[in-house]
């Protein structure tokens, strides 16, 4: 087995300009090594989803696989920057999801608890869209703070794998959260 250190960046960058015959290879051999890790974040997305989501985290996992297969032109940084990109397009298919989901269900009944309360403890309230919205708010206030929420909430990314893939300190990292946090209960109780 290779040191995936060391040789994942090489392998996510290897998928592209292999010719046709070699290519399914390395992505085969990259989605085993990767699988885990890709469905331990969706598994992480799926726990802060209603019960009964007709989302599994395997059909998250597999479709952005599928659509990072699409991203030819990513030329990767490292196993942090891979799995930022996955948690980035697992949150955009929830997010879609959802609002496929409201439109059917336009006169559902409300969640047992707020978005600010779901922020405050952790978890992912019912309501995705409204967490998006509030983010993408917060992202015209602080941009790298809210990316920074993005990998850890949504991507179920740990503090140090946050800091690598920003290319930010510890420090900064548990800085940002802690603002962030408080801007979006602050938003997301007045909504």
């Amino acid at each position: 087995m290779r040191n995936a250190q060391q040789d994942i960046t090489q392998w996510l960058n290897d998928l592209n300009p292999q010719p046709e015959a070699d290519a399914p290879a390395v992505g085969n051999e990259l989605f085993g090594w990767l699988y885990e890790e890709l469905h331990r974040v969706a598994r992480g997305h799926m726990y802060r989803e209603t019960p009964g989501h007709t989302l599994s985290a395997t059909a998250l996992t597999h479709e952005a696989w599928f659509r990072m297969n699409e991203q030819t032109r990513t030329q990767w940084t490292s196993r942090s920057h891979f799995l930022a990109v996955a948690s980035t397009l697992m949150r955009r298919i929830l997010v879609k999801h959802a609002v496929a989901k409201r439109a059917e269900k336009r006169d559902a009944a409300l969640v047992s608890l707020t978005a600010a309360e779901h922020i405050a403890i952790g978890t992912l309230d019912n309501d995705v869209v409204a967490v998006h919205e509030a983010l993408l708010a917060f992202e015209a206030v602080d941009a790298r703070a809210a990316k920074v929420v993005e990998l850890k909430f949504f991507g179920g990314m740990e503090n140090a794998e946050v800091a690598q893939a920003l290319d930010i300190s510890l420090a900064t990292v548990k800085r940002d959260w802690t603002l962030a946090r408080a801007w979006l209960m602050r938003e997301l109780s007045n909504a």
